[in-house]
């Protein structure tokens, strides 16, 4: 499938028989014409915005170029503000400051909306799972128009929306571009490069002084980080062991982003033929698997466990014998016996956390008793007695969107790990496929999994998590759409 769209060429083709014509003088006019324009265009950067940001969007604006000609160079953007400047956002307003995820996800749907219009795509592949997911979206919208009665609109709210509706159809935009091996394999490949830049940014801010850290995340106040509480630590305690963020600015929510990376990296490294070459594949699982320590995320941790678990009794035994190695290695470490306690104390629900989780899952349910359908919608709950929050994107949906917006979530995700499973049993192994169908599903299962004790894989303030969810299953379904392509369902 040709990945390139059509753009008109005229003022370009103009511009370069100007520079190019055969009269000389003609030709010098147009290029001292062009250098005065580029001349004064940059100096009015530099002068009017400083060098920094002025580098910045002329950077920005080469990748955008590349952006509008590619969906391969539009999702590695993409996949690289997620892992590496989820929050990031212009440093103007345009009205409003959009984060460069938001002007990523447009750029996208952009390309991929001028090739529906040239014709240059002349199908809409919805897949076996689409028609749950285009019944969760009108969930959505209908939750959000509905949720009005109980609050005046709120911009930014309605915002944020428009972003989850975004990223859940990367899903649709994905399995319709992605069409071939060779381009799974590149998005997998900047998928685990970008996963380990961040890995390396978390182990980096928190091995440095904490003061040298504070300085340096500082500097992305120009894209609208924060400038106050940026060093996370246990129960927010300063006495206690830091954890690591990255520029995720919540470790909870590196925790999140780990789970996905963690699982589809450890997926490449042990197949039969790896899309790199497997020291930096080792390399990159070590990384990724020591910043989800570093997080203290403990329901990251599950739900990685459980991915690779998973993935040791379906194909890979030797990774059963290691996760227990692991695991025997962290009890009897004395670096590590404060982890194996928050560990054993959240079990036990003797921590703060975890009593502070307890009551948002009791208030939760409470909430959900009033309001079971339709839950109250985005804007926040009419009875001042009871708040919109918990730690478990399963109770939040339900407290957002009733249980028939959770219901319609649990349905998209639980089909697609019995489609992944089905095409898994009926593939003949070993299978180069077989590896995407390891890493994208199991992947999903991981984030289900930390999702019981995590609200970030869908919450409107964690858009990069969601995003990578949609992403993550759209890459799953591609690998299954190939198989049908190499294997119909008659003779597999």
């Amino acid at each position: 499938m040709a990945n390139q769209f059509f753009m008109p060429h005229t003022a370009l083709d103009n511009l370069r028989n100007w520079i190019t014509a055969d009269d000389p003088r003609v030709a010098l006019l147009g290029v001292i014409t062009v250098a005065v324009v580029a001349g004064l265009l940059v100096g009015a950067l530099f002068g009017g915005l400083g060098p920094v940001v002025a580098i910045g969007l002329m950077g920005a604006g080469t990748v955008g170029i590349l952006m509008l000609r590619s969906t391969q160079v539009s999702l590695a953007v993409l996949i690289a503000l997620i892992c590496l400047l989820p929050y990031g956002a212009l440093p103007f307003k345009i009205g409003f400051r959009p984060t460069f995820l938001d002007i990523a996800l447009v750029a996208l749907f952009g390309v991929w909306g001028l090739r529906l219009i040239s014709g240059q795509q002349r199908q809409f592949i919805i897949s076996p799972v689409g028609g749950w997911i285009l019944a969760f979206q009108g969930w959505v919208i209908f939750i959000f128009i509905f949720g009005l009665r109980y609050g005046g609109l709120n911009v930014t709210v309605a915002r944020n929306v428009l972003e989850v509706l975004l990223s859940v159809s990367l899903f649709f935009m994905v399995i319709n571009q992605v069409q071939t091996i060779e381009h799974l394999e590149q998005i997998s490949r900047f998928i685990i490069l970008a996963g380990s830049g961040a890995a390396v940014l978390g182990i980096f801010f928190y091995v440095i002084p904490a003061n040298i850290a504070i300085q340096l995340l500082m500097l992305l106040r120009v894209f609208q980080y924060p400038t106050e509480g940026i060093l996370r630590y246990i129960e927010d305690d300063p006495t206690q062991p830091m954890r690591a963020i990255a520029t995720s600015i919540d470790p909870n929510a590196l925790g999140g982003l780990m789970v996905f990376l963690t699982i589809i990296t450890v997926s490449h490294l042990l197949a039969p033929r790896p899309i790199m070459a497997r020291r930096y594949l080792w390399v990159s699982a070590l990384l990724m698997s020591l910043t989800l320590y570093l997080t203290f995320s403990r329901g990251s941790l599950l739900g990685v466990i459980a991915g690779l678990t998973v993935m040791g009794l379906l194909r890979y035994r030797k990774l059963i014998v290691l996760l227990i190695m692991l695991a025997a290695l962290v009890v009897v470490l004395p670096q590590t016996q404060f982890y194996v306690q928050r560990l054993i104390e959240g079990l036990q629900g003797k921590d703060l956390a975890t009593q502070m989780r307890f009551g948002e899952y009791q208030d939760a349910f409470e909430l959900i008793a009033r309001y079971p359908l339709t839950g109250v919608g985005f804007f926040g709950t009419p009875d001042i007695d009871l708040y919109v929050g918990v730690s478990s994107v399963y109770l939040l949906l339900a407290q957002q969107m009733g249980l028939v917006g959770a219901g319609l979530y649990l349905l998209c995700s639980v089909g697609y790990l019995v489609t992944v499973a089905t095409t898994l049993y009926r593939l003949p192994a070993p299978h180069h496929l077989e590896t995407p169908l390891l890493a994208y599903g199991l992947a999903i299962l991981g984030a289900m999994v930390g999702g019981v004790f995590d609200h970030f894989y869908f919450n409107l303030t964690f858009i990069h998590i969601a995003t990578l969810y949609w992403l993550t299953m759209g890459l799953g379904m591609v690998s299954i759409l190939l198989v049908k392509k190499v294997y119909p369902t008659d003779s597999i």
